[in-house]
């Protein structure tokens, strides 16, 4: 009876999305409107004449693009207790990533307008679709498994907390929904990441799990830990009635085969979402295609950066209305927790305009341009794919970078991956990679031509366990953290070589 009623509540909420789907455009004007309206008195919005904007041109020409080093000191008073900075309502909650050059961790503020309007609806609506696409359901008959990271008090105040976006949501979770997830908050939210693993194996191997919620690397982990201490073969004879997997945070390409086998059995649902620290920006809406939904009703308001620009000065943003298919955009929001024509760092690419859905192809920082090839992460993920099927072999992880050679040497990509099940021809399938490299990237087939300016790339199949003790050494187990597929230089593939030594 629970699971019917909650299911019933979560379609209605398919008529609400069917505003933005009809007037996307009008949409977001409106959610302009609001973010200016509210912040006009802000310190941010008195410097920049909040008030003197009256249109999407205005706002373009009197708002510079920001990012976290821009942002950061007007950060920092919010973390301080300054209030009406970068937005009106008190800002408590603070969600903790990687860092910039200049900052080990940045610190995104997380208004309750961002936790309500945003993250939760965000949540709510991954739910809806769901019960909508398999109105069977029986979703909510057990528990959500939630695989989240740690937080603690931060250090400027005691009444402001940071900690992994996953924490966060965790700790401002309405009191009813602690009946329908699990672990308790006293184990979702320990700090160190293996013993957390042992005491979630120990709580959740006897309950009946009927839904999975997480990053797949660290996900994937704790399913093998379940595995190992059950002594079963699948998770489905732990878990009989699991029946979903939402996942996010990383490509699920490279994992989809290892969570299969793990699985086992009759397999289950996958649902990807799109949701950062600076908000809930899409979700996959039909389990027949592999792009999300771009959500526009969630006090997000959205701009893009053609990747052609990117290296401008003065890069140029498209609206909504002006971005077109098949091309690569750096993603820029102004939120309702502050952030002003902030650039994310993600990179995206519209594969249909009517509804807008959108692949994530990857990172402003994280490719290889090192000879002119521009090798994106969705280069990477497309490529691997297909030496993965056409040599049997399964990944685990993988990250790849380039090699300068001295002299009249050519140079090369290095790639290093951990198999879960390696190829019984490595040189097969290096040729194999190489080959679909070319086919997808034309200014990469163009530098490999007759090996002129890029030499075969080099792939070196890492021991079990590699990227997981590189990781550890360098406190990231856990959460929101993950292995950095691509980078133009050799910082990541020699502190792995230094952790193998």
């Amino acid at each position: 009876m629970l699971n019917a009623v909650v299911t019933w509540l979560m379609k209605k909420r398919g008529h609400q999305r069917d505003l933005f789907l009809q007037f996307p455009f009008e949409v977001q004007s409106d959610v302009l409107t609001m973010l200016l309206a509210k912040s006009e008195e802000t310190e941010f919005g008195i410097r920049h004449h909040f008030s003197d904007i009256k249109s999407k041109d205005d706002f373009r020409k009197q708002v510079p693009l920001q990012d976290y080093d821009t942002l950061k000191s007007f950060i920092d008073c919010h973390r301080k207790g300054e209030q009406n900075v970068l937005w009106p309502s008190p800002i408590k909650w603070f969600a903790k990533s990687s860092g910039t050059t200049s900052d080990r961790s940045k610190f995104i503020p997380v208004s309750q307008e961002a936790l309500e309007d945003c993250h939760f609806k965000g949540g709510k609506d991954m739910l809806s679709i769901y019960c909508q696409n398999y109105p069977e359901t029986q979703l909510f008959s057990g528990k959500g498994l939630s695989v989240g990271g740690s937080h603690r008090v931060d250090e400027f105040r005691q009444d402001a907390y940071y900690g992994d976006l996953s924490a966060v949501l965790l700790q401002n979770l309405p009191f009813w929904a602690e009946f329908y997830r699990t672990p308790k908050l006293e184990v979702a939210l320990m700090d160190e990441w293996e013993s957390k693993i042992e005491e979630m194996v120990r709580v959740t191997i006897t309950q009946d799990i009927t839904n999975i919620q997480g990053v797949p690397s660290w996900t994937l982990v704790l399913l093998q830990r379940v595995l190992e201490v059950s002594g079963k073969e699948t998770i489905l004879e732990v878990w009989p009635n699991l029946e979903v997997f939402f996942h996010g945070a990383v490509s699920f390409i490279p994992y989809r085969k290892q969570f299969e086998k793990v699985i086992g059995g009759r397999g289950i649902h996958y649902m990807e979402t799109y949701n950062a620290s600076e908000g809930f920006f899409a979700l996959q809406d039909n389990p027949e295609l592999d792009d999300l939904l771009l959500m526009l009703d969630y006090g997000i308001y959205y701009e893009f950066i053609s990747m052609d620009e990117w290296d401008n000065v003065e890069p140029k943003t498209l609206l909504l209305e002006e971005v077109e298919l098949g091309h690569n955009y750096a993603l820029v929001i102004s939120t309702n927790a502050g952030l002003w024509r902030y650039c994310i760092g993600d990179t995206v690419m519209f594969t249909s305009l009517k509804p807008h859905r959108i692949r994530i192809t990857g990172r402003t920082k994280h490719f290889i341009n090192a000879f002119g090839e521009e090798i994106i992460i969705d280069n990477a993920e497309q490529a691997l794919k297909v030496a993965c099927e056409k040599s049997d072999a399964e990944i685990r992880d993988y990250t790849a970078g380039p090699l300068y050679l001295d002299g009249k040497a050519k140079g090369r990509h290095d790639w290093f991956i951990e198999f879960s099940k390696a190829p019984s021809d490595l040189d097969y399938f290096v040729e194999t990679l190489d080959t679909a490299l070319k086919s997808i990237n034309s200014d990469y087939e163009a530098k490999r031509y007759r090996d002129m300016v890029l030499e075969r790339p080099m792939v070196s199949s890492l021991p079990n366990g590699t990227f997981y003790n590189w990781l550890k050494s360098k406190g990231k187990l856990g959460g929101q953290h993950k292995v950095p597929r691509l980078a133009n230089n050799r910082q990541y593939l020699d502190e792995i070589l230094a952790v193998m030594n």
